[in-house]
């Protein structure tokens, strides 16, 4: 009875202090016999002689509002199943998401393992351990508590850690703006009392290379700043020597070259990468805690950046005269360079211009007659077939004379695909095309393709047909515009089956002209539609009779039209259904006649 007594006695003494720093943690759960098996449980329970706090919330909803009144909760014990099935997910979101708690651990307790599978949680929400009810007991429930709260103590750690170099990173941008060593040296007093959270006093003193510093400092020392008792060394004649008290830590410091703690006095060494060297003195009123030291060690780190910046300023200004005379200099060699730029260019535009010129020339005085020949061709040999003579004699002189048609029909062919691969390729180069402007007859222009382009068409078995109205006047280029017409009309008969149809049509059609090719080939499929105008796209259909194709024909059509202020455009109702494709100019973009 007695020892019982005297047993209880350490207990109730110990848990008193342990209340009063004790660790805070949240049971959350719908059923009170949760509650009161945690809280027996962990009775007694003490870490790093801290004991426990113990929160209560029975539902989701009423732990929302504990949580967000209670930040310093560090362990969270968490049923899922309680009002919804979800809703210790929920709350889970919630802690992480809209309180932003990241350090707080939470520990997932289910009767339901199926209703909440561990992988999925693990994975898809931020929570620290996962334990059906029925595996806590006494034992486990203090190893995972423990685990928990010693991960959590490492995170407020590395948090504080974290702010502190927050509020570094947030000094340095002000200490890179000065522009003169004092008041950066008055900046760094002033950061350094903020960074600690004490009352200080301080003096900085430099010591530059005496080549650096010449006559303005007293063997090569200078007293930058000085706060509190010290403030009378700054501008102080003599400034060198120091007074007794301190001068004997200063030239320490400067021969030790490292930092040192004391209990109220501490000297920092920073040397910069231009060769200078500083030393803070600092006098604060009590002495600086590990964490202290870490984080103006960390500082005068910083600062050797932020000393240099303002030392090699006047350097800098120095060397800034003599490169704005180089620049202008530069600036006048750069000037003369981009005028004989802008002339070779100009030669180019001239050279380039010139080679379309010749081009279509080839294209006008070549192709069309290369066409004709070809049509005749293809006539003279259908004549030679219908030679009657049986004579063996004729028979030989019939074949000799479709060898030497055949000879011309394949010259005029590779010919004719030489001149139009030429001449895609120097439209799709040119840099810029000039366009000649004078009136051009559509209508007459449409019937001079289609009768050039007939003997191709007859040969294929196909019919060439014109629907045109009464003459329709642009002013454009009729060169252009008859390669992009025969392009079209070239292609209807290419693709085009043998025997079909082909209709050339000229119209005015709400304001606009539209120049049209109406064929009965085999149409365009929906991957055709997508890259009908690309340069180098060749379509799913290919050409009826064994034609070359450079797949710039169409890319050609479209360049010219918009040259002239339209577009190229293209319409079928499907695949063997035929195409219709058209160029349309807009009158008020092309300025008729």
């Amino acid at each position: 009875m007695d020892d019982d007594w005297l047993e209880l006695i350490p207990d109730e003494a110990a848990e008193a202090p342990a209340r009063a720093g004790a660790w805070t943690i949240a049971v959350i759960d719908d059923d009170p016999a949760v509650h009161e098996g945690t809280r027996y449980a962990l009775a007694g329970y003490s870490l790093d002689g801290r004991g426990l706090d113990i929160l209560s919330a029975h539902s989701a909803q009423e732990a929302r509002t504990l949580l967000a009144e209670r930040r310093d909760v560090a362990i969270v014990l968490l049923d899922v199943v309680m009002e919804t099935d979800d809703a210790g997910l929920q709350l889970i979101d919630y802690i992480r998401r809209e309180l932003r708690e990241e350090t707080v651990r939470i520990i997932l307790r289910t009767g339901q393992p199926g209703q909440a599978p561990e992988r999925r949680v693990i994975v898809d929400y931020d929570i620290n351990d996962y334990k059906a009810k029925t595996e806590l007991t006494a034992d486990k429930l203090f190893t995972s508590l423990t685990a928990a709260l010693r991960a959590y103590q490492q995170l407020r750690r590395l948090d504080e850690t974290r702010r502190g170099l927050e509020i570094i990173i947030d000094a340095a941008p002000m200490l890179l703006d000065h522009k003169s060593m004092q008041r950066l040296a008055e900046g760094v007093l002033t950061q350094v009392a903020s960074l600690l959270n004490v009352d200080c006093a301080g003096i900085l003193v430099l010591r530059e290379d005496e080549r650096e510093a010449g006559d303005r400092h007293e063997g090569g020392f200078c007293v930058l700043a000085g706060s509190g008792l010290y403030g009378g060394y700054v501008g102080r004649d003599p400034g060198w020597p120091l007074d007794p008290g301190i001068q004997p830590l200063v030239e320490q410091a400067f021969a030790a070259r490292r930092h040192s703690f004391g209990d109220h006095l501490s000297t920092l060494y920073v040397q910069t990468a231009s060769g200078s060297e500083i030393v803070a003195l600092i006098d604060t009123d009590r002495p600086l805690s590990d964490t202290d030291r870490a984080l103006i060690t960390l500082l005068a780190g910083r600062l050797s950046v932020a000393f240099d910046n303002v030392i090699l300023y006047e350097r800098l200004q120095r060397a800034n005269v003599t490169l704005e005379q180089r620049v202008v200099e530069r600036t006048a060699e750069l000037i003369r360079a981009n005028r004989r730029l802008d002339m070779q260019r100009s030669d180019l535009r001239r050279a380039n211009s010139l080679k379309t010129e010749i081009l279509g020339t080839i294209a006008h005085d070549l192709k069309n007659p290369l066409s004709v020949i070809l049509g005749r061709s293809e006539m003279l040999a259908d004549l030679i077939g219908l030679d009657p003579a049986p004579a063996a004699a004729s028979e030989d002189a019939r074949t000799a004379m479709r060898t030497q048609v055949d000879h011309i029909r394949t010259s005029a062919t590779r010919l004719i695909d030489m001149i139009d691969s030429l001449m895609a390729d120097a439209m799709n180069d040119a840099l810029d095309i000039t366009l000649r402007r004078e009136p051009v007859d559509l209508a007459a222009l449409a019937r001079e393709v289609c009768e050039a382009n007939r003997p191709l068409a007859e040969s294929k078995g196909q019919s060439l047909a014109l629907d045109l109205a009464v003459p329709l006047h642009l002013c454009g280029d009729a060169e252009r515009l008859r390669e992009a017409f025969d392009n079209l009309v070239s292609n209807a008969i290419k693709y085009s089956f043998p025997g079909g149809a082909i209709t050339v049509s000229v119209r005015e059609e709400s304001g606009d002209y539209v120049c049209a090719v109406a064929d009965q080939g085999p149409g365009l499929s929906p991957e055709d539609a997508g890259r009908l105008f690309g340069r180098y796209q060749r379509l799913s259909a290919k050409p009826t009779g064994g034609e070359g194709s450079t797949g710039l024909g169409l890319s050609i059509v479209k360049r010219i039209a918009e040259l002239h202020g339209g577009r190229a455009e293209a319409f079928s109702e499907g695949p063997g259904r035929g195409a219709v494709f058209s160029m349309r100019f807009p009158k008020e973009a092309v300025g008729l006649v």
